[in-house]
């Protein structure tokens, strides 16, 4: 990557826009697309408290965007569980060597495309308990691994939610988690004001991109969204592992 720090964002800022625009369509991918760019530009230690205030943007444009879809009882149920497990998991995150972080971010997306396969095919219904289990799962994982959007979706979508009403209500219940996970980060040191500037500077893409995503959110085949949703996911993971190895 060039050492031009105009370029270096450029670079970022179509990335995140294109990030957005994936992430608005199925509800999940903008971190697993926008990732891999900011852990070979700043590194995985700043691109992950990076990514966390990514995060807090892009699922405030998917609420903003559908507000009146939003299904606040699975929201609350997944939140309840989720907030303590995401502090825990980020202050894990703080103490684990940048190598492992790498492995561990690769690995996971890697293994999500198999897993959500399993999860499809067995159809499971979800209540509001197996929502709040499943927040607490994610919850810890999301502080340790960035993104959990891959395990969400289809925790939020056995619950019955479809279209906006899913994109919005998985958003906000993500929301929860990563404020969780950010104030951890500030509690700690790992979230300084550089750090706040370049998630604002990236984030900003990813909610252009959010937000015109919803003009064409209902034509998006179930197909198109698996495909999209499994290709994302084996790019950057390769690519992280790539990282941790060389």
């Amino acid at each position: 990557m060039g050492t031009d720090p105009l370029l270096i964002y450029a670079l970022v800022l179509v990335v995140g826009f294109a990030a957005g625009m994936v992430s608005g369509i199925v509800g999940t991918g903008a971190t697993i697309i926008l990732l891999p760019i900011l852990v070979l530009t700043f590194g995985p230690r700043e691109a992950v408290p990076i990514m966390a205030v990514v995060a807090l943007m892009s699922n405030f444009a998917k609420i903003t965007s559908w507000w009146r879809e939003i299904d606040w009882r699975a929201c609350t149920a997944y939140a309840l569980g989720g907030i303590p497990a995401a502090a825990l998991g980020a202050r894990t995150l703080l103490v684990l060597p940048e190598r492992i972080v790498d492995a561990a971010l690769g690995l996971f997306f890697l293994a999500m495309v198999p897993g959500r396969r399993w999860l499809a095919a067995r159809n499971f219904k979800f209540t509001l308990w197996h929502l709040a289990i499943a927040g607490a799962v994610i919850g810890f994982l999301t502080g340790i691994v960035v993104s959990t959007g891959p395990l969400s979706v289809p925790a939020f979508a056995a619950y019955g939610l479809v279209k906006g009403a899913f994109i919005a209500t998985e958003a906000a219940g993500s929301l929860a988690l990563y404020i969780s996970k950010a104030v951890t980060f500030r509690e700690f040191g790992a979230l300084p004001l550089d750090i706040v500037l370049k998630g604002l500077i990236s984030g900003s893409s990813v909610m252009a991109g959010t937000y015109l995503a919803r003009l064409i959110v209902e034509r998006l085949s179930i197909a198109t969204f698996q495909h999209l949703l499994d290709g994302v996911m084996v790019i950057s993971g390769m690519v992280l592992l790539w990282t941790a190895i060389r």
